[in-house]
C-alpha cells in the first residue's frame, strides 16, 4: 500500500497503464469493465480499507451518472426525433440552397453546426451524410468543383461535429466535465461556443480550402448511388401514406431549429437569471428549475415530440418505439461514464488526487493545459473520448479551487478539447469516417485524424488564450 505522495503518483501512473492495457491488449475489455477492475486495484494499492471501496465505487457512479445520464438519454431521444422527423435535413438542405462552389463549405459548416448541438459526433455525421453526398455528387456532375467536393464538404463537417462534441455542452462529455468540476454550466456553454466559432473556421471551411488540393476523396460510385438514391427513394412512402418519418409533412424549418436550441437557451437563461436576479425573486427561482441541464432537455424533447412527431402525422406508437431504439445506442456511454465517476471517486478517497494536486501545484503546470494533455493522452489510448474526458476530470479536480468560475468553465472546455485530439484506429469514427467515404488508411489519417488533432489544439489555444483575462 502506497501513502506517501510519491507512492500514491506511482499508483496512479500504474493504474493508467493498466487501464490501457485492459482495453487494447488481446482481452479488449470493455472500458466500463476495464475502469472497475482499475478502480478496485487503485484502491487496494492507495490504502483504502477493503470495506470501503465498494462504497467509493458506487458513490462516484452514482453521483456522476445522477447528473449526466437522465440528460444523456434525454438528448439521445430528441435527437432520434430530429432525424426521424428530417428535421436535421430540413436545416441542411435550406442552409445549403443556394450555395456557390466557395460558399459551400462555410455553409456546411453552419449546417453542421445547427444540427450537431444535441448529436453525438457518429450520429451527427450519419444523419449528415445524404446531404453532404448528395451536394458533392451534383458539384461534381455539374463541375462547380475544381478539386475533389467530398474534401471540401468531409473536412468542415469533421471539424464541427468534432468541436461540439467535445467542449459543448450540452454533450454527455462535457456534461461531466461541468459536474465533476463543479462549473457553472451557462459559462461553460458561453466560452464554449466563444471557443468552438474560430476554431470551426480555421479546422473546417479554411483546412478544408488547403487540403482540398492535396488529397483527392472519390468514394465507389456504388457507394454514392447509396446515398444519392436514398434520398430520392425516401420521397415514395409519402404517396402511400406510411407512418415514416418520410411519409410526414414538410416540417418548418423554424420549429425544427426551435427545438435543438431550446435545451440551449434555457441553460443560458439559468446563468443570467444566475447572475441579474436578486436572490428569492420568483422569475428567478423559476428560471434556475427549467434551466436545470435535466429539465431543459425535458421541455426541448417535450416540444419536439408534439411538433416533430405527433404533429406530423406519425403516430404515437411509432413515435415511442423510435425514441425507445435511441437508448440502446447510449447505454454503453452511460456505463462508460459510471465507471468514470467510479475511478475518480476511488482517486478522491485514496488520496491520489490531492497527492497529483500537491504535485502539480509544485511543478506550477496550468491545469487549463494538464487537463488538456491528459484528456488527449487518455482519450488516444483508450479509443474513447468518454474515457479521456471523465477520468483527466477526476485527475484535475483537486487542482480547481474555484467552482463555478470563468476559469473553471475553461478547464471543462480544455479537457473536451483534449479528447478529440489524435483520434485513430481505436476510435469508432474514424473507421466511420474512412468507410464512408471509401478512403485508404492514408488519406483516413491526414482528413479525419489530423481534422480532429487541429480541432484539439485550436480548442487548447483559445482556452488559454481566454485564460489571461478570466
Amino acid at each position: 500500500m502506497a501513502t506517501s505522495t510519491p507512492g500514491l503518483i506511482a499508483v496512479l501512473i500504474v493504474s493508467v497503464a493498466l487501464l490501457l492495457v485492459l482495453i487494447n491488449s488481446r482481452l479488449r475489455l470493455n472500458p466500463f469493465i476495464a475502469l472497475l477492475v482499475v478502480s478496485i486495484g487503485v484502491g487496494l494499492a492507495g490504502g483504502e480499507p477493503v470495506a470501503k471501496i465498494a462504497d467509493s465505487i458506487e458513490k462516484g457512479a452514482g453521483d456522476v451518472l445522477g447528473n449526466v445520464g437522465i440528460t444523456l438519454a434525454l438528448g439521445a431521444m430528441l435527437g432520434r426525433l430530429l432525424a426521424d422527423s428530417s428535421a436535421t435535413e430540413v436545416i441542411a438542405a435550406a442552409v445549403v440552397r443556394r450555395s456557390t462552389p466557395r460558399t459551400v463549405p462555410w455553409l456546411m459548416s453552419a449546417a453542421a453546426f445547427v444540427i450537431g448541438i444535441p448529436m453525438f459526433f457518429e450520429v451527427g455525421l450519419i444523419v449528415l451524410l445524404p446531404l453532404v453526398f448528395s451536394v458533392a455528387d451534383r458539384m461534381r456532375r455539374q463541375g462547380h468543383a475544381r478539386y475533389s467536393p467530398y474534401t471540401m464538404l468531409v473536412i468542415p463537417t469533421i471539424a464541427v461535429l468534432a468541436t461540439l462534441h467535445g467542449m459543448v455542452p450540452p454533450h454527455p462529455g462535457p456534461l461531466a466535465a461541468v459536474a465533476g468540476l463543479h462549473a457553472d454550466l451557462g459559462k461553460t456553454i458561453v466560452l464554449g461556443l466563444v471557443c468552438a466559432v474560430p476554431t470551426v473556421i480555421l479546422a473546417g471551411p479554411v483546412f478544408a480550402t488547403w487540403m482540398a488540393p492535396r488529397i483527392d476523396v472519390y468514394p465507389d460510385q456504388a457507394l454514392v448511388d447509396q446515398f444519392v438514391r436514398q434520398r430520392a427513394d425516401d420521397a415514395e412512402p409519402a404517396v402511400r401514406g406510411d407512418d415514416s418519418a418520410a411519409a410526414q409533412r414538410p416540417v418548418p424549418i423554424a420549429w425544427a431549429v426551435t427545438c435543438i436550441l431550446i435545451p440551449v437557451v434555457l441553460m443560458l437563461l439559468r446563468t443570467i437569471a444566475e447572475i441579474a436576479l436578486p436572490d428569492g425573486n420568483q422569475l428567478r427561482s423559476a428560471t434556475l428549475l427549467v434551466g436545470t441541464p435535466v429539465i431543459a432537455m425535458l421541455v426541448g424533447f417535450l416540444v419536439a415530440l408534439v411538433a416533430l412527431g405527433l404533429a406530423q402525422g406519425r403516430s404515437g406508437e411509432a413515435v415511442r418505439q423510435s425514441v425507445t431504439e435511441s437508448l440502446k445506442a447510449v447505454v454503453g456511454i452511460l456505463l462508460i461514464i459510471g465507471g468514470g465517476g467510479a475511478f475518480n471517486q476511488v482517486l478522491e478517497d485514496t488520496g491520489i488526487s490531492h497527492a497529483i494536486a500537491s504535485a502539480a501545484g509544485g511543478a506550477h503546470i496550468s491545469v487549463v493545459l494538464l487537463g488538456w494533455l491528459l484528456a488527449l493522452l487518455l482519450s488516444a489510448s483508450t479509443g474513447s473520448a468518454t474515457v479521456g474526458i471523465v477520468s483527466s476530470t477526476g485527475i484535475v479536480a483537486p487542482l480547481v479551487t474555484a467552482s463555478d468560475s470563468w476559469h473553471t468553465s475553461l478547464v471543462v472546455i480544455a479537457i473536451g478539447a483534449g479528447s478529440i485530439g489524435l483520434n485513430y484506429v481505436n476510435h469508432a469514427g474514424f473507421w466511420l469516417v474512412k468507410e464512408s467515404f471509401g478512403m485508404d488508411m492514408g488519406k483516413a489519417t491526414k482528413i479525419h485524424t489530423t481534422t480532429q488533432t487541429l480541432v484539439s489544439v485550436l480548442g487548447l489555444g483559445m482556452a488559454l488564450l481566454l485564460s489571461a483575462f478570466l
